[in-house]
């Protein structure tokens, strides 16, 4: 395992320059598959945050970086994704390293977060930044415009490091404004590599600027008046608190939280690729994906076959080293992960659930945080394991008797990020989809288009990422009557 090349770990970036943090201290970035420290980075304090975001404000009132032409700030995006380009295979193996992703997909997954740039590069000459028209009453003219909302407070989770951050960064810029990345402390890796890309790009004095910092810290960041927006991923109880802390204030927000995305699975699918696709979508990243589909509601017609087909091919996926290309689940994130997800499996047990496979950490493996793929069944819609977020290789399935309560058992949650109709008619994908109360619909398959808003109903979010949706929640929107 070779380290890093991070010139300036120990630094945090502000106002254009590598700075010492104001208190000495830093994190311990831990590998998820040895146990090892891998790298230390700077702990930001309460006074590198203001430092931060005064940067940003300063950056964002009295310097050029709004009042450039939306083509000027595009043609500076494609520069930051040039800078990216050498950086990438760095990138891919912080991921790997720090949470335990596979190394063989780990490429493709981090080019996704490398593609925002050229991206919204790309939507700058068609998004609708100023619409005109003609005032109702015929004696003048107007004008729809899009400005940046102002200073953003852009905070990335730990799944999925670079390609969130890199979302958030890049409709960020094109719209205008000027940023504070904050990483999570876990995974901080990609953050680093991303800020010497942005440095090299040659963006002006604090427009960009980067502190790692604990929760608590990182209120701080959340409640500062002199942020305009919080662009947030993470956890339905810390988005919670954001909300409310922005809603105090009246600053915007996008939040995007948790799930626990329900796979309905009629009488006529293709059981043997439905049962494929579970299998593999639930031990993806070892289930820590937010979106991913830990919740399978099978009619009575197909449930049998569906669960064996799920059984088999989980039981044929080989947990081991990341960097093994036999292997097709790795170890997860961190410990404390590991122990939730044990936990859970105890509550599934002790509600009544069967366990037909797995629930205990992985044989063999004496260090690195491994944990068997685990399927139960006889799952009821009450038990906490088909409620709750267990973000982990765990897959329920429950019981519908037909179509109508397959619907009402997948809106019978509190979250509302994903899901999946499997069935053989995409008609009929399309009507059970628009019943279903989740932000993103697939049909017969774990699908995503960038080009779509992306987001959650209910406790699964606020607002949308992605897309030109994506952009829009970076601006104001401001009425000119002539």
């Amino acid at each position: 395992m070779a380290a890093i090349p991070i010139r300036h770990p120990d630094r945090v970036f502000i106002d254009g320059r590598w700075c010492a943090p104001a208190e000495p201290a830093h994190f311990d970035v831990i590998c998820a598959y040895n146990e090892a420290v891998i790298a230390q980075v700077a702990k930001a304090g309460a006074a590198d945050i203001d430092r931060a975001v005064e940067a940003a404000r300063r950056a964002f009132d009295e310097g050029s970086w709004p009042r450039l032409s939306h083509a000027e700030r595009a043609d500076y995006l494609r520069r930051i994704s040039g800078e990216l380009e050498p950086r990438m295979p760095h990138i891919a193996r912080a991921w790997v390293d720090q949470i335990g992703a596979l190394a063989a997909i780990a490429p493709m997954v981090t080019g996704g977060g490398k593609f925002w740039f050229d991206y919204y590069a790309d939507l700058s000459g068609r998004y609708a930044w100023d619409v005109r028209g003609a005032r109702f009453d015929g004696q003048g003219s107007t004008h729809i415009v899009r400005e940046p909302v102002g200073v953003v407070a852009a905070i990335a989770p730990w799944n999925n490091p670079f390609g969130i951050m890199a979302a958030k960064v890049a409709g960020a810029l094109l719209a205008g404004c000027t940023v504070i990345m904050k990483p999570a402390p876990e995974t901080p890796l990609e953050a680093y590599l991303l800020m010497e890309a942005i440095e090299a790009a040659g963006l002006p004095d604090g427009v960009v600027n980067l502190v790692c910092a604990d929760r608590a810290i990182s209120d701080r960041l959340v409640r500062h008046p002199m942020v305009d927006k919080v662009s947030f991923t993470g956890s339905v109880e810390a988005g919670r608190q954001i909300g409310m802390a922005c809603a105090e204030r009246f600053a915007r927000c996008t939040l995007e939280l948790g799930g626990k995305s329900a796979a309905i699975v009629l009488e006529d699918a293709d059981i043997a690729q439905a049962g494929a696709i579970l299998a593999n979508v639930i031990t993806m990243s070892a289930g820590q994906v937010c979106a991913a589909l830990s919740r399978v509601v099978a009619v009575e017609a197909v449930h049998d076959r569906l669960v064996e087909a799920i059984r088999a091919e989980m039981a044929a996926i080989t947990v081991g080293h990341p960097d093994d290309p036999a292997v097709r689940m790795g170890p997860l994130a961190m410990e404390r992960q590991r122990d939730r997800v044990q936990d859970y499996v105890a509550i599934g047990q002790a509600e009544g659930a069967r366990l037909l496979l797995g629930g205990t950490r992985s044989a063999g493996q004496e260090r690195g945080w491994y944990f068997d793929p685990t399927l139960f069944v006889d799952v009821r819609p009450d038990m906490r394991i088909a409620r709750e977020e267990i973000f982990g290789p765990v897959l329920t399935v429950l019981k519908a008797r037909d179509e109508a309560e397959a619907v009402r058992l997948a809106n019978a949650s509190d979250f509302g990020l994903y899901g999946a109709v499997f069935c053989a008619d995409a008609g009929r994908a399309y009507r059970v989809a628009r019943q279903v109360r989740a932000g993103t619909l697939a049909h017969n398959n774990f699908l995503f288009d960038p080009s779509l808003p992306f987001g959650g109903f209910k406790a699964s979010g606020v607002g949308r990422e992605g897309g030109e949706a994506g952009l829009t929640t970076f601006t104001e929107t401001k009425s000119i009557i002539l």
